[in-house]
Protein backbone atom coordinates (compact mmCIF):
# COMPACT_ATOMS: atom_id res chain seq x y z
CA UNK A 1 0.00 0.00 0.00
CA UNK A 2 1.26 3.35 -0.89
CA UNK A 3 1.50 6.21 1.26
CA UNK A 4 -1.45 8.25 0.06
CA UNK A 5 -3.43 4.86 0.26
CA UNK A 6 -2.18 4.02 3.88
CA UNK A 7 -2.91 7.97 5.02
CA UNK A 8 -6.36 7.80 2.60
CA UNK A 9 -7.49 4.43 5.30
CA UNK A 10 -6.50 6.53 8.44
CA UNK A 11 -8.87 9.07 8.30
CA UNK A 12 -11.61 8.51 10.38
CA UNK A 13 -14.16 10.96 8.20
CA UNK A 14 -13.42 9.22 5.27
CA UNK A 15 -13.99 5.44 6.33
CA UNK A 16 -16.83 3.85 4.36
CA UNK A 17 -16.69 6.55 1.43
CA UNK A 18 -15.88 7.01 -2.02
CA UNK A 19 -12.61 7.60 -2.41
CA UNK A 20 -10.38 8.37 -5.08
CA UNK A 21 -6.79 9.58 -5.81
CA UNK A 22 -5.76 11.43 -8.12
CA UNK A 23 -2.27 12.55 -8.57
CA UNK A 24 -1.26 16.42 -9.27
CA UNK A 25 1.64 17.99 -11.73
CA UNK A 26 4.06 20.18 -10.64
CA UNK A 27 5.77 20.16 -6.77
CA UNK A 28 9.81 20.58 -6.79
CA UNK A 29 10.15 18.78 -3.66
CA UNK A 30 6.88 16.65 -2.88
CA UNK A 31 3.74 14.82 -4.48
CA UNK A 32 0.46 16.27 -4.26
CA UNK A 33 -2.56 14.83 -4.71
CA UNK A 34 -6.24 15.24 -5.32
CA UNK A 35 -8.37 13.16 -2.86
CA UNK A 36 -12.00 13.32 -3.34
CA UNK A 37 -14.17 11.67 -1.18
CA UNK A 38 -18.42 12.13 -1.34
CA UNK A 39 -17.81 14.36 -4.31
CA UNK A 40 -15.43 16.90 -1.89
CA UNK A 41 -12.14 17.41 -2.51
CA UNK A 42 -9.18 17.31 -0.61
CA UNK A 43 -5.66 18.44 -1.05
CA UNK A 44 -2.42 16.24 0.19
CA UNK A 45 1.04 16.72 0.78
CA UNK A 46 3.19 13.75 0.81
CA UNK A 47 7.23 14.51 1.32
CA UNK A 48 9.33 13.51 -0.69
CA UNK A 49 12.34 11.73 -0.26
CA UNK A 50 15.62 13.11 1.32
CA UNK A 51 13.77 16.73 1.98
CA UNK A 52 15.41 16.80 5.53
CA UNK A 53 18.99 17.66 3.82
CA UNK A 54 17.02 20.53 1.84
CA UNK A 55 16.50 22.32 5.41
CA UNK A 56 12.52 21.53 5.83
CA UNK A 57 11.43 21.10 9.57
CA UNK A 58 8.19 19.54 9.02
CA UNK A 59 6.74 20.32 12.68
CA UNK A 60 7.73 24.28 11.54
CA UNK A 61 6.17 23.75 8.64
CA UNK A 62 2.56 22.75 10.13
CA UNK A 63 2.68 25.26 12.89
CA UNK A 64 3.04 27.87 9.73
CA UNK A 65 0.83 26.53 7.49
CA UNK A 66 -1.88 26.73 10.42
CA UNK A 67 -0.65 30.71 11.22
CA UNK A 68 -1.17 31.43 7.64
CA UNK A 69 -4.55 30.09 7.37
CA UNK A 70 -5.38 31.98 10.75
CA UNK A 71 -4.31 35.13 8.89
CA UNK A 72 -6.89 34.47 5.74
CA UNK A 73 -3.91 33.81 3.18
CA UNK A 74 -3.44 30.03 3.38
CA UNK A 75 -6.01 27.02 3.08
CA UNK A 76 -6.72 25.65 6.30
CA UNK A 77 -5.08 22.02 7.83
CA UNK A 78 -7.49 19.55 8.01
CA UNK A 79 -5.74 16.28 9.11
CA UNK A 80 -1.57 16.13 9.98
CA UNK A 81 -0.26 12.92 10.17
CA UNK A 82 3.53 13.34 11.43
CA UNK A 83 5.09 9.98 11.56
CA UNK A 84 4.58 10.69 7.69
CA UNK A 85 4.70 14.33 7.41
CA UNK A 86 1.72 14.30 5.50
CA UNK A 87 -1.09 17.10 5.84
CA UNK A 88 -4.57 17.33 4.47
CA UNK A 89 -5.91 20.91 3.21
CA UNK A 90 -8.80 21.80 2.57
CA UNK A 91 -8.43 22.28 -1.53
CA UNK A 92 -8.62 25.74 -2.98
CA UNK A 93 -11.09 26.65 -5.87
CA UNK A 94 -8.99 28.67 -7.98
CA UNK A 95 -6.22 29.43 -11.12
CA UNK A 96 -2.47 27.98 -10.32
CA UNK A 97 -0.81 31.25 -11.28
CA UNK A 98 2.31 31.09 -13.84
CA UNK A 99 5.00 33.63 -14.42
CA UNK A 100 3.03 34.79 -17.72
CA UNK A 101 -0.55 35.45 -15.58
CA UNK A 102 1.18 37.16 -12.67
CA UNK A 103 3.12 39.41 -15.32
CA UNK A 104 -0.19 40.58 -16.39
CA UNK A 105 -1.22 44.90 -15.09
CA UNK A 106 -2.08 45.00 -11.80
CA UNK A 107 -1.21 41.49 -10.47
CA UNK A 108 2.27 43.02 -8.53
CA UNK A 109 0.00 45.24 -6.78
CA UNK A 110 -2.29 42.27 -6.16
CA UNK A 111 0.62 40.03 -5.20
CA UNK A 112 1.93 42.57 -2.71
CA UNK A 113 -1.06 43.01 -0.92
CA UNK A 114 -1.70 39.12 -0.53
CA UNK A 115 1.97 39.23 1.30
CA UNK A 116 1.34 41.96 3.41
CA UNK A 117 -1.56 40.29 4.72
CA UNK A 118 0.18 37.52 5.51
CA UNK A 119 3.18 39.47 6.98
CA UNK A 120 0.10 40.97 9.36
CA UNK A 121 -0.44 37.32 10.94
CA UNK A 122 0.98 35.74 13.90
CA UNK A 123 4.42 35.19 14.19
CA UNK A 124 5.63 32.05 12.30
CA UNK A 125 7.73 29.32 14.92
CA UNK A 126 11.13 30.17 13.38
CA UNK A 127 13.35 32.15 12.04
CA UNK A 128 14.40 32.06 7.95
CA UNK A 129 17.46 33.82 6.97
CA UNK A 130 19.08 33.24 3.63
CA UNK A 131 22.63 33.87 4.53
CA UNK A 132 22.32 31.00 6.66
CA UNK A 133 20.96 28.75 4.80
CA UNK A 134 23.29 29.43 2.13
CA UNK A 135 26.20 28.39 4.53
CA UNK A 136 24.70 25.22 5.31
CA UNK A 137 24.18 24.00 1.50
CA UNK A 138 27.21 24.82 0.77
CA UNK A 139 28.18 22.60 4.21
CA UNK A 140 26.56 20.19 2.55
CA UNK A 141 27.55 19.80 -0.63
CA UNK A 142 31.02 19.82 0.24
CA UNK A 143 30.25 16.88 2.62
CA UNK A 144 28.62 15.05 0.40
CA UNK A 145 30.39 15.35 -2.94
CA UNK A 146 27.19 17.31 -4.73
CA UNK A 147 28.30 19.50 -8.18
CA UNK A 148 27.69 22.90 -7.25
CA UNK A 149 28.20 25.66 -10.83
CA UNK A 150 31.56 27.08 -10.90
CA UNK A 151 32.49 29.89 -8.84
CA UNK A 152 30.22 29.76 -5.97
CA UNK A 153 33.21 29.93 -3.07
CA UNK A 154 34.98 32.68 -4.69
CA UNK A 155 31.53 34.93 -4.32
CA UNK A 156 31.23 34.54 -0.91
CA UNK A 157 33.30 37.39 0.68
CA UNK A 158 30.84 39.29 -1.66
CA UNK A 159 27.71 37.11 -0.41
CA UNK A 160 29.47 38.58 3.06
CA UNK A 161 29.45 41.82 2.01
CA UNK A 162 25.63 42.46 1.27
CA UNK A 163 24.63 40.62 4.88
CA UNK A 164 26.82 43.20 6.00
CA UNK A 165 25.37 46.22 4.35
CA UNK A 166 21.86 45.27 4.41
CA UNK A 167 22.59 44.55 8.85
CA UNK A 168 23.07 48.74 9.01
CA UNK A 169 19.52 49.63 8.92
CA UNK A 170 17.66 46.41 9.55
CA UNK A 171 13.75 45.95 8.91
CA UNK A 172 12.09 44.12 11.75
CA UNK A 173 11.54 40.73 10.90
CA UNK A 174 7.66 39.38 9.77
CA UNK A 175 6.43 35.89 9.34
CA UNK A 176 7.42 35.08 5.62
CA UNK A 177 7.02 32.02 3.29
CA UNK A 178 10.40 32.79 1.41
CA UNK A 179 9.22 30.65 -1.47
CA UNK A 180 6.73 32.00 -3.21
CA UNK A 181 7.11 30.87 -6.89
CA UNK A 182 4.50 31.87 -9.49
CA UNK A 183 2.75 27.89 -8.61
CA UNK A 184 2.78 28.99 -4.91
CA UNK A 185 0.05 31.38 -5.66
CA UNK A 186 -4.09 30.66 -6.18
CA UNK A 187 -6.26 33.18 -7.72
CA UNK A 188 -10.08 32.37 -6.95
CA UNK A 189 -11.20 35.52 -8.87
CA UNK A 190 -11.03 37.64 -5.51
CA UNK A 191 -7.81 36.87 -3.63
CA UNK A 192 -4.73 35.70 -4.20
CA UNK A 193 -3.76 32.01 -1.90
CA UNK A 194 -0.32 31.88 -0.73
CA UNK A 195 0.66 28.06 -0.66
CA UNK A 196 3.43 25.83 0.61
CA UNK A 197 5.25 26.44 3.51
CA UNK A 198 8.09 24.26 3.47
CA UNK A 199 10.43 27.13 3.64
CA UNK A 200 8.56 29.71 6.12
CA UNK A 201 10.10 31.27 9.25
CA UNK A 202 9.75 35.17 10.34
CA UNK A 203 12.47 36.92 7.83
CA UNK A 204 12.82 40.85 6.70
CA UNK A 205 9.81 41.63 4.22
CA UNK A 206 12.08 42.89 1.38
CA UNK A 207 13.52 38.80 1.26
CA UNK A 208 9.81 37.92 0.39
CA UNK A 209 9.47 40.90 -2.10
CA UNK A 210 12.54 40.52 -3.88
CA UNK A 211 11.84 36.75 -3.78
CA UNK A 212 9.33 36.47 -5.61
CA UNK A 213 10.25 39.74 -7.92
CA UNK A 214 12.41 37.47 -8.79
CA UNK A 215 10.85 34.29 -9.77
CA UNK A 216 8.25 36.21 -12.14
CA UNK A 217 11.72 37.87 -13.58
CA UNK A 218 9.59 41.22 -13.23
CA UNK A 219 11.03 44.64 -14.41
CA UNK A 220 11.85 48.11 -12.60
CA UNK A 221 8.50 49.20 -13.06
CA UNK A 222 7.06 46.35 -11.73
CA UNK A 223 9.67 45.58 -8.74
CA UNK A 224 8.76 49.17 -7.86
CA UNK A 225 4.96 48.52 -7.91
CA UNK A 226 5.51 45.80 -5.58
CA UNK A 227 7.37 48.14 -3.41
CA UNK A 228 4.89 50.87 -3.55
CA UNK A 229 1.93 49.09 -3.14
CA UNK A 230 3.35 47.16 -0.18
CA UNK A 231 5.30 50.16 2.05
CA UNK A 232 3.22 53.00 0.34
CA UNK A 233 6.30 54.48 -1.66
CA UNK A 234 9.20 52.83 -3.37
CA UNK A 235 12.63 54.22 -2.03
CA UNK A 236 16.16 53.88 -3.38
CA UNK A 237 16.60 52.07 0.21
CA UNK A 238 13.89 50.19 -0.24
CA UNK A 239 14.07 49.33 -3.86
CA UNK A 240 18.21 48.22 -3.22
CA UNK A 241 16.98 46.03 -0.28
CA UNK A 242 14.68 44.11 -2.78
CA UNK A 243 17.49 44.04 -5.45
CA UNK A 244 20.13 42.50 -3.06
CA UNK A 245 17.34 39.93 -1.51
CA UNK A 246 16.80 39.20 -5.36
CA UNK A 247 20.57 38.21 -5.63
CA UNK A 248 20.06 36.24 -2.36
CA UNK A 249 17.23 34.69 -3.81
CA UNK A 250 19.25 33.36 -6.86
CA UNK A 251 22.55 32.44 -4.21
CA UNK A 252 20.29 30.13 -2.08
CA UNK A 253 18.04 28.99 -4.29
CA UNK A 254 20.57 27.97 -6.90
CA UNK A 255 22.09 25.93 -4.25
CA UNK A 256 19.32 24.13 -3.20
CA UNK A 257 18.51 23.06 -6.98
CA UNK A 258 22.12 21.81 -7.55
CA UNK A 259 21.18 19.52 -4.09
CA UNK A 260 18.17 18.67 -5.68
CA UNK A 261 19.97 17.20 -9.08
CA UNK A 262 21.93 14.84 -6.75
CA UNK A 263 18.96 13.46 -4.85
CA UNK A 264 15.83 14.19 -6.38
CA UNK A 265 13.55 11.57 -7.95
CA UNK A 266 11.42 14.29 -9.86
CA UNK A 267 11.91 14.76 -13.36
CA UNK A 268 13.05 18.10 -13.78
CA UNK A 269 16.29 19.75 -14.90
CA UNK A 270 17.28 21.08 -11.33
CA UNK A 271 20.99 21.32 -12.60
CA UNK A 272 20.10 23.53 -15.48
CA UNK A 273 17.85 25.69 -12.98
CA UNK A 274 21.03 25.69 -10.56
CA UNK A 275 23.30 27.47 -13.27
CA UNK A 276 20.41 29.60 -14.79
CA UNK A 277 20.22 31.49 -11.05
CA UNK A 278 23.75 31.23 -10.47
CA UNK A 279 24.21 33.08 -13.21
CA UNK A 280 21.71 35.79 -12.58
CA UNK A 281 23.18 36.52 -9.72
CA UNK A 282 26.67 36.78 -11.18
CA UNK A 283 25.75 39.00 -13.74
CA UNK A 284 23.77 41.38 -11.03
CA UNK A 285 26.70 41.43 -8.76
CA UNK A 286 29.55 42.57 -11.71
CA UNK A 287 26.72 44.89 -12.49
CA UNK A 288 27.70 48.89 -12.51
CA UNK A 289 24.28 49.14 -10.42
CA UNK A 290 25.65 46.55 -7.51
CA UNK A 291 27.62 49.56 -5.69
CA UNK A 292 24.63 51.90 -5.90
CA UNK A 293 22.06 49.26 -4.38
CA UNK A 294 25.24 48.66 -1.62
CA UNK A 295 25.62 52.34 -0.95
CA UNK A 296 21.39 52.71 -1.21
CA UNK A 297 20.50 50.23 1.38
CA UNK A 298 23.02 51.83 4.35
CA UNK A 299 21.20 55.41 3.79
Amino acid sequence: MSIIEEIAAKVEDWKGKDISIHQLSGGLTNTNYKVTVDGKPYFVRVPGESTDLLAIDRNNEYHNTQAAANAGVAPKVLNYFPQHNVMILEFLDGKTMSKDSLNEPEMPSRMAHAIKRLHAGERFLTDFNMFRLTEYYLRLCSERGFKIPAGYPERMPTVNEIEKAMSVKPLATVPCNNDLLAENYIDDGKQLWLIDYEYSGNNDPTFELGNTCQEMQFNDEQIKEVCAAYFGEATPQLIARMKLNMIMSDVGWGLWAAIQASISTIEFDFWGWALERWGRAVEKMDSAEFSIWMKDVTQ
